[in-house]
């Protein structure tokens, strides 16, 4: 959907027909929608492959997805902090000021994102001691850790320009980028994960070439293909025609009430990814007691619940472009009518993703994993939380919503409460008694409590009031 498209729905004078809204939502969501389900796609092909190197392979990296989520979730935090101005500056139409903002945020990629980098690389060393991981992952887990640390900079700049060029209205071309990254990471794969090796075909047998680096290799390979893209992202934010276009002499000089709003706005998020992070990483060491292969069931299986909920973090980045520009347009009727439609598509895509997840629950884990006692455990905890994803769906949007209205405090103070108070208290109740099993039960029970009150939280309306900028 281009950004004319969106400008056009929000200036009207008019009330647009439901009809209208529902097509401008849907000209904006499926590009987001689509380039998840190309990335989770990717991802299952890029797990499957670490997969295959054995158990302890999958649980050395598997152990390492929770503190990398934490950093992520900082990253993720800060590009949605600048690109929720940049949307209500393009909604009441300053965009000389929009076009600041980008400048402004490519600095502090620079500056956070090698920060972080290196904080990253320090940790890396101890980290694997700090979860109880047993002695044969750890060496691999530190490296690969260390490894993916230093493309953070680099990581951070896509997530950055992504969230940049969604919240301008334009979702195809990180749909396009995005999905490059993940195909050149499986294909770096190939090259650095096995050695070289006979291959066979369509019938035509040949030589692979492999440097044989196992786990470092799979790190290797998602540095790489993310640092190619980064530099397409930055030529494409320089030389194309758009609403934010960078000319070479624009002023990034960092502005007070830029980065105060972006800080007022990001920090929330920040705290609300740490907190879940940090809950994911006490929920790693709670199953890393449990085993090796729990661990390697949790990680296959929180890779395989992620073709259910990828698509509605897609309609969830839509939500949070279009409530930001009909918010920045003083259009709080539209606000709430993108918001309703949008949770109802999370909504209807996760129910159907939890059917996928209940029905299809053993083949999902047989695409990483032929060890049998991998393969029973997984699927039994995916048939477990297939029941909660609906629910799961309408928090993943509702946040969306809220947050491209500047309204970011409210997702942090829930899902704070219900991932300490709720998952890993039952969590630590129930794994002594029901194992891997009991983690996921907790984890299910936590969705929907969460997925419940946001869906009240959005639907009372008081959100739509939410304001970034005196002048709005």
């Amino acid at each position: 959907m281009k950004e004319s498209h969106i400008t056009k729905l929000i200036t009207a004078n008019d009330k647009p027909a439901l009809r209208t809204i529902i097509s401008a939502a849907l000209l904006l969501a499926w590009p987001a929608i689509v380039e998840q389900i190309m990335l989770t796609a990717v991802q299952y092909v890029d797990t499957a492959m670490v997969g295959r190197l054995g158990a302890d392979a999958t649980a050395a990296v598997g152990l390492t997805t929770s503190p990398t989520w934490m950093f992520h979730g900082i990253f993720a935090a800060t590009a949605m902090g600048f690109s929720v101005q940049v949307a209500q500056h393009l909604g009441a139409e300053r965009g000389e000021k929009a076009r600041r903002v980008v400048a402004q945020s490519l600095r502090v990629v620079a500056v956070l994102g090698i920060c972080l980098g290196t904080l990253g690389v320090v940790v890396s060393f101890p980290l694997p001691y700090w979860l109880g991981a047993e002695p044969e992952i750890i060496k691999p887990a530190s490296t690969y850790f260390r490894i993916m640390a230093c493309g953070m900079p680099l990581t951070f700049g896509v997530q950055m320009i992504s969230s940049m060029f969604r919240c301008s209205g334009d979702t195809k071309s990180p749909m396009i980028l995005n999905t490059m990254v993940n195909v050149i990471n499986v294909i770096l794969n190939f090259l650095f994960i096995y050695p070289t090796r006979p291959l066979t075909l369509l019938g035509v047998t040949f030589t692979m070439p492999g440097l044989g680096l196992g786990v470092s290799g799979a790190a290797l390979a998602s540095v790489t293909s993310t640092g190619t893209i980064f530099m397409v992202f930055l030529w494409i934010l320089f030389n194309r025609e758009g609403p934010i276009r960078l000319s070479k002499g624009v002023d990034s000089r960092l502005d007070k009430q830029c980065v105060g709003t972006a800080f007022r706005l990001g920090l929330p998020i920040a705290m609300e990814r740490l907190a879940m992070s940090g809950a994911q990483v006490m929920q790693t060491s709670i199953i890393t007691e449990i085993g090796t292969v729990s661990l390697a069931a949790h990680h296959l299986a929180v890779t395989a619940e992620s073709i259910s909920y990828a698509p509605a973090f897609g309609v969830s980045q839509s939500a949070t472009a279009m409530v930001g520009q009909a918010i920045g347009a003083g259009r709080k009727d539209l606000a709430m009518y993108f918001a309703k439609i949008s949770i109802v598509m999370g909504m209807i895509i996760m129910t159907m993703g939890g059917a996928v997840l209940f029905v299809f629950s053993e083949p999902l884990i047989k695409i990483f994993s032929d060890d049998p006692e991998v393969i029973v455990l997984g699927s039994q905890v995916l048939r477990v939380v297939a029941f909660a994803e609906p629910l799961f769906g309408a928090s993943i949007v509702s946040s969306g919503t809220l947050r491209g209205a500047g309204d970011s405090k409210f997702p942090f103070i829930i899902s704070l409460s219900t991932m300490w108070g709720v998952r890993i208290t039952l969590s630590m109740l129930l794994a002594a008694r029901m194992g891997l099993v009991g983690v996921w039960l907790a984890m299910a029970i936590e969705l929907m409590t969460r997925g419940s009150i946001f869906l009240i939280r959005v639907l009372r309306g008081k959100w739509v009031n939410s304001r970034l900028f005196k002048e709005n």
